[in-house]
């Protein structure tokens, strides 16, 4: 950062508009009686996901005295759980988190994240409340939704959840110079089909409508319930609108023992890729062992839903200070 460019790229304008979206999100989830609550940005747990990582900050003498890491938070959902599983409310969230990513066009290590929970909803019904939200906030139209294994049969005229649909995908990649290298030593299937994703399928997404991507991989599921019709599968969406990966919804998993396993699993994998093993949540697994009430939710980036209602390119345009300038 060079010191005498200490001035915001957001205009005036902009950071007006920024918290008029916020008074419209919280009048929002107020008309429908969802409480707005403020769980801790840190926490001694981290989040087990392969393609995450926390940001950490060391304290000098927790409460015993001792020194301990703190995880700056990539999402309030474990908390956020943890207040549904005691009260058995409707809950939201509108707050910063911290990603160690990358930084780009749609990403700054903190950012503004919406998350909310509705209590007995499933997916389809959250994703039309979600689309509600959308015409309110950027006059949006409603959300369209296609599942995960027709995108990839309509853009890549191959299925996702066979083996023979994986192998064709995979070749589809090795044909493409910038993965061909990449892809000759690459055998993990959720990593192959992550990358034709986002390089065969999400550039070809209607951006004039937004879109539901939804019954993900059970491979994917991440906190999601698996389907009851088709183990295959997740209970567990995406929401795309004018070329940006917007929100992240599931289902949610209310089952314990099989949380545990999932971190666990998790954690395999990240030792298999020579990435840090993460301290579980054990404070997340009392929570669902006591009982979390039967509820989906989805985390949905804030700035990003400012770039769409307001046309901007880069999400340090409606930031106060993105991390160039902090």
């Amino acid at each position: 950062m060079n010191d005498s460019n200490w001035r915001s790229a957001a205009t005036l304008d902009t950071l007006r508009y920024r918290a008029k979206l916020m008074g419209q999100v919280r009048q929002f989830f107020e008309q429908r009686d969802v409480l707005e609550v403020d769980t801790p940005t840190l926490a001694r747990a981290g989040v087990t996901d392969l393609y995450l990582e926390n940001l950490t900050s060391r304290l000098a003498a927790g409460a015993d005295g001792q020194p301990m890491t703190l995880h700056l938070q990539t999402s309030p959902e474990f908390a956020l759980k943890r207040l549904i599983a005691q009260h058995h409310i409707d809950v939201y969230q509108l707050s910063h988190v911290f990603r160690d990513d990358e930084i780009g066009r749609f990403h700054n290590p903190e950012f503004s994240l919406l998350e909310w929970y509705r209590l007995g909803l499933d997916t389809q019904q959250l994703i039309q409340e979600i689309s509600e939200l959308l015409t309110e906030t950027t006059a949006a139209p409603p959300v369209q939704a296609l599942s995960y294994q027709q995108a990839f049969i309509h853009y890549c005229e191959a299925d996702p959840l066979t083996a023979d649909g994986i192998a064709a995908i995979h070749q589809q990649l090795l044909a493409r110079d910038d993965t061909q290298q990449w892809m000759q030593q690459e055998s993990d299937t959720d990593t192959i089909l992550q990358v034709a994703f986002n390089l065969l399928v999400e550039p070809r997404l209607d951006e004039k409508t937004p879109i539901a991507i939804t019954n993900f991989p059970a491979s994917q599921a991440a906190l999601a319930q698996l389907s009851e019709d088709d183990p295959r599968v997740a209970h567990r969406f995406e929401i795309y609108y004018q070329g940006v990966e917007l929100a992240n919804g599931y289902k949610e998993l209310t089952d314990a023992t099989a949380q545990q396993q999932r971190f666990e699993h998790d954690n395999r994998r990240r030792q298999e890729q020579g990435k840090p093993v993460k301290q579980l949540d054990f404070a997340l697994i009392e929570a669902l062992k006591h009982g979390l009430p039967d509820c989906s939710g989805v985390a949905l980036g804030f700035d990003r839903l400012l770039m769409i209602a307001l046309g901007a390119k880069h999400i340090k345009e409606v930031l106060p200070f993105s991390i160039e300038s902090c």
